[in-house]
């Protein structure tokens, strides 16, 4: 590695150019380009959820998710409450204990939902794990046992590379988490049999609200099974061992936000303005090759993902690969001080639970010309760290 010596931190000088739009959390993520308070004055404020008006947007969501991400008419689709984490969790204490259990993590909230299957329904599961910016063995999965995954594993930038490793003739269920994931990578419906996922993420909407996307073998096991543990009611899907229609096509568990929904409505608006799904794909992919070139271009920094072919094109995890760099935690938090300080780059630290580094969220609501202005700051950072680093040694 060839590492030119550094001047003053002082002296080291900053780009010209400045991202119009500096918001590259990985959740909540950045809202649509063409966001407005102003457009979501037609939501359905101080009216209940049950009223016709209430029902007619929230059916609006659900068939919109289905219409722009290709879900198949046989499935089923429910907002819930709490997230992508109640979405998880309602499909795990609802539908797991039936048979064996494969949980597959490489990173922290897939490691998250092996302790809930362990811990807490105490079921004796067969864990496969891999470190920060590897995949665990996809070719060992059996698919007579259910298998719980992420798609995307958001805090290591890790992502499954496709959906060929899933049986076609799976006896047990596929339950993916696949939050930073959907509106961004192509999903094979017909390889997973719950999907969850949450506003929050690629679309950029607001926070709170979970998706539960259930396939007809899902619904089967649902009706068929009676878990040995209590269910809370915001879990219940079944009620005298028949699913609750009701919760997949509007007439939601718990209260929802009408603000809310309407803010996704109009985000599933703008991604049929940009292409549909494809489209999505095309703008996520364009701004995490740019971030992939420029650690190509430069080796003082890389991809966490260690294989080209798994690494996520939304929540992008970078390493400092400098040998001079002394506490890697300590530097990453400085240069992403520095951006924010600048107004450059907001929230781009690593994950708390991921190896120093950074996080650049590179969904379809950012726009591959604010990466690209924002990428020589991260030069200008990194030197001026560097040079900081040497001048107080």
């Amino acid at each position: 590695m060839t590492i030119e010596q550094p001047v003053s931190h002082d002296t080291v000088r900053k780009p010209d150019m400045r991202p119009a739009n500096p918001r590259f959390s990985s959740g909540p993520c950045a809202k649509p380009p063409t966001f407005d308070l102003a457009k979501l004055a037609d939501a359905a404020l101080g009216r209940s959820h049950r009223a016709a008006v209430g029902k007619d947007k929230l059916k609006a969501a659900i068939e919109g998710t289905r219409e722009v991400l290709g879900i198949p008419a046989d499935y089923k689709i429910g907002i819930v409450p709490a997230s992508d984490t109640g979405a998880v969790e309602m499909a795990l204490w609802s539908l797991l204990g039936e048979r064996k259990v494969e949980m597959l993590a490489w990173e922290s909230f897939g490691s998250g939902w092996v302790t809930d299957v362990i811990k807490q329904l105490k079921i004796d599961a067969e864990v496969k794990t891999a470190d920060y910016g590897q995949i665990v063995d996809l070719a060992s999965v059996d698919f007579a046992n259910d298998v719980v995954f992420t798609w995307n594993g958001t805090t290591s930038g890790v992502r499954v590379p496709n959906g060929d490793w899933i049986a076609d003739d799976r006896q047990g269920l596929t339950i993916c988490d696949a939050t930073s994931a959907a509106f961004a990578m192509d999903l094979p419906w017909d390889k997973l049999d719950v999907t969850t996922f949450s506003w929050q993420k690629v679309l950029g909407g607001e926070a709170a609200h979970g998706m539960l996307i259930l396939s007809p073998h899902a619904v089967q096991r649902l009706e068929s099974y009676t878990p040995a543990w209590p269910l809370p009611k915001i879990f219940r899907l079944t009620k005298g061992g028949k699913l609750i229609e009701g919760i997949f096509t509007g007439a939601t568990i718990n209260t929802p936000s009408m603000l809310a929904v309407e803010d996704y409505l109009f985000a599933l608006d703008w991604a049929r303005s940009v292409g549909g799904l494809q489209g999505l794909i095309d703008r996520a992919d364009a701004n995490a090759g740019a971030v992939h070139a420029f650690c190509d271009r430069n080796d003082w920094i890389a991809n966490l993902a260690e294989d080209a072919a798994t690494r996520s094109n939304t929540s992008v995890c970078l390493k400092f690969t400098d040998p001079r760099i002394q506490d890697g935690a300590t530097f990453a938090k400085a240069v992403a001080k520095r951006l924010e300080a600048e107004n450059i780059a907001l929230d781009i630290g690593a994950y708390r639970d991921a190896p120093a580094g950074l996080r650049i969220w590179c969904g379809g609501t950012v726009e591959t010309s604010d990466i690209e202005a924002m990428l020589p700051w991260l030069d200008w950072a990194y030197q001026a760290e560097i040079a900081a680093q040497s001048a107080a040694a």
